[in-house]
This record gives structure tokens, C-alpha cells and sequence, in this order.
């Protein structure tokens, strides 16, 4: 087994997989999970997402950064893709959960193996309850579908069709008393009649990530400088994290453990953001 995959004991399994009726007997970790008390939302839909469904899918998740969540989904192409990288840019931690073993050489699909290193560098996680080398099967999909639907407090479907394997993770949300959400689409569109007909039978419409905020009762979080998080990395939270008075470039980057560039890039970025400002040498905190 490759050394960055971990096999978790069942007592680090996430808290509520624990409670399902069919937990896996194991679970293989590459990379971390998000931190605890954080809300996970799986976020599903088509393999076959219009620009309707990818819109919405983006504007949803980016509208969460700032909050404790983190987003669950398949890796699969279409939706799950799209609600990772979304994630990604929003600075929000992912988790993807495929239907192959973890080992790069049987991680499937194969064209989104370069998408599965940007979740785990950006501090995301891949988690599978197949072994490291396990190849991706028909049936391994329905049963990873219950690993997101379980560790999840909600499940978000974003385009779906009448008879769409993506349905299979709401009914399971619903068994598993997880509250479950879809967006409404276009009556005419192929790829909104499941989502319109999981709301008819009572999913909670959402529009926005206002509706997520609401019906989670999420917070904006802070960090514990007090700088509050609006989409901002963990590296940018890390920098800005020194600057609470003004404050020499060069002990910046000294006290970040980062590099230069690292450092330097990252204090453009928040000078870009309106967060800080330099002069001569010196980074000023920008009151907000």
C-alpha cells in the first residue's frame, strides 16, 4: 500500500457513517479531513451537467466560503467534478469519495486523477472503503454512494434525470435521516425532471447558498485572531494571521515556515482582496 494512504481504525471513521445501518468494516484515507464540528454537504448531480446545472453548482458552493463546511462528492465526471473544483477555488475543503481504490493507477475516472492531487494538496481528502488497488466495477458505485450519503448531514442533488444513479444518494440521505436538498431546473430540461420530482415529493428547494445557511444555521467562522474567513485559503489565513498591527515584509515571510515566493504570492493575493496594504517594506492590517 502506497505510504501516503492511511487505513482508518472504525473509531476515526466520520461520526455520523458510524450510525448507518451498513457501516464500511474499513476505510482507506489520502490526505486529512476536515476539521470536526465542520458541516459536510454531498453535493451530487448529472454526469451529463448542463451550463444551468454547472452554474448553480458554482455560485452554491463559492457563496459557502467563509463557513465551516466541507463538500462531499464523487469525483465522478459532470457534477461531482464541478462541486470539487468549485470547492477548491472557494478555499472550502472537499472530499472525494470514488468508486475505485485510492492507488493512482486504478483511481477512476483516469482524466480527473490530476483533480484528485489538487483535492489532497489543497488539504482535502480522498476516502474509499475499497482496497488501495481496487478497480472501479458497476456495482462499486451504488455502494460508495452510501459512504457520501452517510458521512453527510445533508445531500445536495444538482440536476438529475427520472432514472439517474445520482437519485440512489438522495433515497439513501432520506433512509439515513439526512436532510435532503435539490435545486429546480428547467421544466424542460431532461436533466432537472428528477430534481424537480425529489422537490415535489418534499426536498428542500435551493436557490442559493442563503438557502444551505439557512436551513444549516451556518455561521460566518472566524479565525482565532479574529480575522473572519470569506473564501480565503488556508495558506492566506496562515499569513494574515500574523498582520493584526503593521509588520516588516521580511518577518512575515521569516514566521510563515513558507518560502519566499509562497509568502509573497500569498500577500499579494490578500493585498489584491482589500485585506492588507504595503509600503516601504511594511504590511498594514486594513480595517474593515
Amino acid at each position: 500500500m502506497s505510504p501516503d494512504i492511511k487505513k482508518l481504525e472504525p473509531k476515526d471513521f466520520p461520526e455520523l457513517l458510524k450510525e448507518i445501518d451498513d457501516p464500511p468494516s474499513t476505510l482507506y484515507l489520502k490526505g486529512r479531513m476536515p476539521p470536526k464540528g465542520s458541516l459536510l454537504l454531498c453535493v451530487v448531480g448529472s454526469r451529463k451537467s448542463g451550463e444551468y446545472g454547472r452554474k448553480a453548482c458554482s455560485k452554491i458552493i463559492e457563496g459557502l466560503a467563509g463557513h465551516r463546511v466541507a463538500i462531499v462528492s464523487g469525483l465522478a465526471l459532470g457534477i461531482d467534478s464541478f462541486a470539487h473544483r468549485s470547492a477548491l477555488k472557494a478555499g472550502i475543503p472537499t472530499i472525494a469519495v470514488p468508486g475505485s481504490g485510492l492507488d493512482k493507477r486504478v483511481l477512476y475516472p483516469r482524466g480527473h486523477r490530476g483533480l484528485a492531487d489538487d483535492i489532497v494538496r489543497s488539504g482535502g481528502a480522498l476516502l474509499s472503503e475499497f482496497e488501495p488497488d481496487f478497480k472501479a466495477t458497476k456495482w462499486s458505485f451504488p455502494k460508495r454512494n452510501r459512504i457520501m450519503a452517510g458521512m453527510s448531514h445533508g445531500v445536495l442533488v444538482i440536476e438529475a434525470e427520472e432514472r439517474s444513479g445520482t437519485l440512489i444518494t438522495a433515497r439513501l440521505g432520506l433512509e439515513y435521516n439526512r436532510e435532503v436538498c435539490a435545486v429546480p431546473g428547467p421544466i424542460f430540461s431532461s436533466c432537472s425532471s428528477g430534481t424537480n420530482r425529489l422537490i415535489q415529493q418534499g426536498a428542500y428547494p435551493i436557490t442559493s447558498a442563503d438557502d444551505i445557511r439557512e436551513l444549516f444555521n451556518l455561521k460566518m467562522t472566524k479565525t482565532e485572531k479574529g480575522t473572519v474567513v470569506k473564501g480565503l485559503s488556508k495558506g492566506e489565513i496562515a499569513v494574515i494571521e500574523l498582520i493584526t498591527a503593521p509588520i516588516g515584509k521580511n518577518e512575515v515571510i521569516e514566521k510563515s515556515g513558507m518560502t519566499a515566493s509562497e509568502t509573497n504570492v500569498l500577500l499579494s493575493l490578500l493585498e489584491l482582496k482589500g485585506l492588507i496594504s504595503e509600503s516601504n517594506g511594511i504590511i498594514y492590517p486594513e480595517k474593515s
